[in-house]
């Protein structure tokens, strides 16, 4: 729950201007917006990477300040646009260093986030080197590898932040079937570069500003004809929506 939040960075400019929010467990709610807007600020207050200069930011009534960091963030799981992978094994990445998972755990989460088929095509399988930041994968393999780490912790809430952004289409169509696996049933916060992949989330804020200024599910952003509907028509005119279009016939 975000009550009466504001943050800015220094003195000069708020990014987020009071900010109300109440999320339901298991909800799946995209946040959408022009660059600036706020977005990632917005979802950072979660895992307390930055803590509101006003107002509180709760889970299950818990003011998150009340909360120790690290016990936080065995709960939520961070699938980002440039998932950080460190040199070592694939299975070491996914597990994250930790000892405590098993190899069929490990397996298990990256089946289930489309990963399993292109590591068992590896010389070295699971435990192939993956180089230092993940040079020898593809762009679409690392954040296959980064949804298989979140899965394995099995968090309460997800965040994913503008996960297929410079991805192609086959990676991102994969990813995106993953990504909607792993939301089933649990609190999830999505930014999403590419409207499409978001329209069928519980509900869509729109941020404009640092504050929000709609939300509502794709239809009924769309029958406001306000600034959600002028972000999705502007998509639908890129190369890359025009292609969408013209896959699904529209």
């Amino acid at each position: 729950t975000f009550e009466n939040v504001h943050f800015a960075y220094d003195e000069t400019k708020e990014v987020l201007r009071g900010i109300d929010l109440e999320v339901k467990t298991g909800e799946v709610v995209a946040i959408v917006g022009t660059n600036g807007a706020g977005k990632t600020t917005f979802v950072n207050l979660v895992p307390r990477f930055y803590d509101p200069t006003q107002g509180t930011v709760s889970i299950d009534g818990h003011d998150l300040r009340d909360v120790t960091i690290g016990s936080l963030r065995t709960q939520v799981g961070t699938v980002i646009q440039e998932s950080v992978l460190f040199a070592g094994t694939i299975a070491d990445n996914i597990a994250c260093g930790r000892s405590d998972f098993t190899r069929d755990e490990i397996v298990e989460a990256a089946k289930v986030a489309n990963a399993d088929e292109f590591i068992c095509k590896m010389a070295g399988g699971y435990d192939t080197d993956i180089g230092e930041r993940g040079v020898r994968l593809s762009g679409g393999q690392r954040q296959r590898i980064a949804i298989a780490r979140a899965l394995l912790r099995d968090p309460k809430i997800l965040i994913l932040d503008e996960f297929t952004s410079g991805i192609d289409t086959e990676s991102e169509n994969l990813i995106t079937e993953a990504i909607e696996r792993i939301m089933r049933g649990r609190t999830s916060l999505v930014i999403a570069h590419r409207l499409n992949t978001i329209r069928h989330a519980d509900r869509i804020i729109v941020l404009d500003a640092g504050k929000i200024v709609e939300q509502g599910t794709h239809e009924k952003l769309l029958e406001k004809n306000g600034l959600y509907t002028k972000l999705y028509e502007a998509q639908l005119r890129t190369p890359v929506g025009l292609v969408e279009r013209e896959r699904k016939g529209a």
